[in-house]
């Protein structure tokens, strides 16, 4: 399992998270990408757990996204499960999984700073954090044909994966506004959206 975990993280982190994996009886799969989630994590009715972790992530978001599902199966086991799944227990106890990875031999140190923000009161997808996801993203394998929503001019044309066709209009706070081509209804993205420019 060790010689596995050493493709998908940093170096210095595959040791602490075989000892996690072994420690809370997880079984790991690292599964193909799905569009609407990084990870999950399941008890099953025999009571193993099972952890699901997405195969395209870079090293980092890789590391994090484990971490934040082994979080939910502690925090279960401790806590109960009525509990939130995204509650104050899950981030007390994602807090505590993570602090030990928060260091330069493990994380670039342009991210360091963002991570340790983003760890005082952790949301339920690091996506929601920009910066964060952003920084994050430097590390993944892009697709250069396409841009990130906050880059491209208001006005564009945009694709995103679903085929669905927006037009960018405006910025609200930290999200931007944009035109669904095909209805007329406006949606918010993130500015660490990934989309394909159609027309400027």
């Amino acid at each position: 399992m060790s010689e596995v975990l050493q493709k998908y993280l940093p170096e210095h982190a595959v040791e602490a998270v075989f000892e996690l994996i072994k420690a809370n009886h997880v079984h790991l799969k690292i599964v193909n990408e799905r569009q609407t989630r990084h990870g999950d994590y399941r008890r099953h009715p025999d009571g193993f757990h099972q952890i699901t972790v997405n195969a395209n992530l870079n090293k980092y978001r890789f590391l994090m996204t484990l971490v934040h599902e082994i979080a939910h199966l502690v925090a279960f086991e401790k806590y109960g499960r009525n509990i939130l799944p995204h509650g104050t227990e899950w981030k007390i106890t994602f807090q505590h999984l993570m602090i030990p990875f928060i260091r330069p031999e493990i994380f670039p140190h342009q991210i360091l700073p963002l991570m340790a923000r983003h760890f005082r009161n952790p949301k339920a997808s690091s996506d929601t954090d920009a910066t964060l996801s952003l920084a994050l993203k430097q590390f993944d394998e892009r697709n250069t044909e396409n841009n990130y929503i906050f880059e491209i001019p208001f006005g564009s044309v945009f694709r995103i994966k679903n085929g669905k066709v927006f037009k960018k209009i405006a910025l609200r706070v930290k999200r931007y506004e944009c035109l669904e081509m095909s209805t007329g209804r406006m949606f918010l993205f993130q500015p660490n959206a990934e989309v394909e420019v159609i027309s400027n």
